[in-house]
Parts: structure tokens; C-alpha cells; sequence
């Protein structure tokens, strides 16, 4: 399809369920992208839920030259004692223009790629992401909030939050799709205000 964006959605063991289905459909469905699932070394890996996943391809950058983003899905390993090294991947996307996104832990593979030196950024809290991630390049950007944060080209999100991450993100990425975002808005923020 001509003009078709293509976004990678990177999951590892443990992965988030919660933290990239609106993204994903959304993105398909009202945008016309592309969706392709990542995982290291292609191999399948399960969510929290046990669902399996079996990628369309691994995390190495030449197997995804075609990728416009990528979204990193959260899982307990990012910040465990040896998580994958995903940097080769997502400076690839960034030095190229592409979006970059994280939610919750996968914050912090965006972290260690040095992408939040010059970014506003947030994740599941300023201790938290300083306790995983201590002294990382671009500390002194990050927002303490409980929403998305998106600066240029990178977005993230605390794991509490995928609605204002899916909006973020294909904002970014859609910068020209106003009326379809505040179509999503509308629709996401209706389920909080009637349900209250």
C-alpha cells in the first residue's frame, strides 16, 4: 500500500498483555499501518497473561530497515540482570527519523540507548527509572506524570497508561491525522468520564 507506515513491536519475555493492544489495532485499523512483531532472535516468547507469541522477525536493525517506529513493550526483564540489548535497533530507527516509543519498562531500553539525552520523557516514576537505570543520559528531562510524554520522535509512557500511549504515539507518527486523534480521544476518554 502506498504510503504505508510500518511499526515494529518489540516484546520480550514477560511481555505487558495491557501495554500495546490499542496501539496496535488502532494503528492498523483507523491508520492503515503495517504492524510486525520483534522479538530477540525471532524466537516466540509469552506475556504475563501465557499467551505465546511467535514474531515476524528478530530485533538485529538490518532485518528491520523498513520499520517508520517502534514501540517497546514492557516486561520485568528489561530490568532484570541481563536484558536485551536493543540499542542497535532503536538508534537505527532514530538516526533515520523514526519513531521510538517505550512504555513502562521498556523505557528502560531507550534509557541505555542514550535516546532521552536531550528528551522529555517519563516512565512508572522518577525512583523507579532511577533505581533501574541509575544515571542515565538525560535524567534531568524526565516528567513525573501519569500520562504519555512525547518529544520529536520519542514517546513513552508509564505502564498505566497505553491509551494516552497509543494517542501519543500515532500523533507522532500521524502528525496529519488531527481529526482521526481527537476521534480516538474522544472515544478512549468516554469510557473514564461515564464510567465514574
Amino acid at each position: 500500500m502506498p504510503g504505508q507506515k510500518t511499526i515494529g513491536f518489540l516484546f520480550i519475555e514477560g511481555f505487558a498483555d495491557w501495554e500495546y493492544g490499542l496501539l496496535a489495532a488502532s494503528a492498523v485499523e483507523w491508520f492503515g499501518a503495517r504492524a510486525v512483531s520483534l522479538a530477540p532472535v525471532g524466537k516466540p516468547v509469552s506475556g504475563i497473561s501465557g499467551f505465546r507469541l511467535t514474531p515476524d522477525r528478530s530485533t538485529k536493525a538490518d532485518e528491520n530497515t523498513d520499520l517508520d517506529a517502534v514501540a517497546v513493550i514492557g516486561s520485568d526483564l528489561w530490568y532484570g540482570k541481563a536484558p536485551p540489548d536493543v540499542t542497535g535497533l532503536l538508534t537505527s530507527i532514530a538516526s533515520r527519523g523514526g519513531v521510538v516509543g517505550g512504555i513502562c519498562a521498556g523505557t528502560l531500553a531507550l534509557a541505555r540507548a542514550g535516546l532521552f539525552e536531550k528528551a522529555r520523557h517519563t516512565s512508572n516514576g522518577r525512583d523507579w527509572i532511577n533505581g533501574h537505570e541509575a544515571g542515565y543520559a538525560g535524567a534531568e528531562n524526565y516528567e513525573d506524570v501519569p500520562h504519555a510524554v512525547a518529544d520529536g520522535k520519542i514517546v513513552t509512557a508509564p505502564g498505566s497508561a497505553p491509551g494516552t500511549f497509543a494517542l501519543a504515539f500515532l500523533k507522532t507518527l500521524y502528525p496529519e491525522r488531527d481529526s482521526d486523534l481527537a476521534q480516538m480521544r474522544t472515544l478512549f476518554a468516554k469510557e473514564y468520564t461515564e464510567a465514574s
